[in-house]
């Protein structure tokens, strides 16, 4: 089975990437595939154009194209983001307005409407922010991001979330054993949900 791990932090020795990297390696030590999109590495355009929406037109860009064609027979969607403002940076957000968009995440109806294209398709999220958990909860924003990005886009896409893994209090001062707990964290959910 082929996992893209799609994640989004402006650096390189985030915990972020930890936990994809981690997510990867767990992945492949059951005998599977993870393909890595480090968008801030790759240098992600995450603007939507005109022309991407659908009208007359229509028509996804170059990057989009290659982008779906390289994830476009991963079986797992895995997003791995930190909590900004409560909700994942606009990198992520301008990664699945043009990639998971029409035409690859969703289809439209005769008749109107969309269904979805990616029904065969699992995803799965790994969360960080440097507030408590129990305060995100307390907030409102865990409920927010669980309606309006996990559950809307498996809904709109067709995808069947798996889990929803977050860690609060990642700050600048984590110690390396906390981090470890937290990556075996990531190895448990990857064994216990594939």
């Amino acid at each position: 089975m082929k996992h893209a791990v799609i994640v989004g932090h402006p650096k390189v020795d985030s915990f972020n990437l930890s936990v994809a990297q981690a997510y990867c390696e767990a992945v492949r030590a059951r005998g599977d595939e993870a393909l890595l999109r480090d968008l801030y590495r790759l240098n992600f355009e995450p603007r939507l154009q005109a022309g991407e929406l659908p009208g007359t037109e229509f028509g996804p860009a170059d990057d989009v194209k290659a982008e779906r064609a390289l994830i476009g027979d991963c079986k797992v969607f895995a997003f791995v983001y930190p909590l900004w403002f409560y909700s994942p940076p606009a990198i992520v957000k301008g990664y699945i307005d043009r990639v998971f968009g029409m035409g690859f995440g969703y289809g439209p109806l005769e008749g109107g409407g969309n269904r979805g294209l990616l029904s065969d398709r699992r995803m799965i999220t790994f969360t960080s922010s440097g507030a408590p958990s129990h305060w995100v909860e307390q907030e409102g924003a865990w409920g927010a991001i669980r309606a309006l990005f996990d559950t809307h886009l498996a809904q709109v896409c067709g995808l069947s979330i798996v889990d929803h893994v977050h860690f609060g209090d990642i700050t600048s001062d984590i110690t390396d054993e906390a981090v470890e707990a937290c990556l075996r964290q990531v190895a448990g959910a990857v064994e216990r949900r594939f």
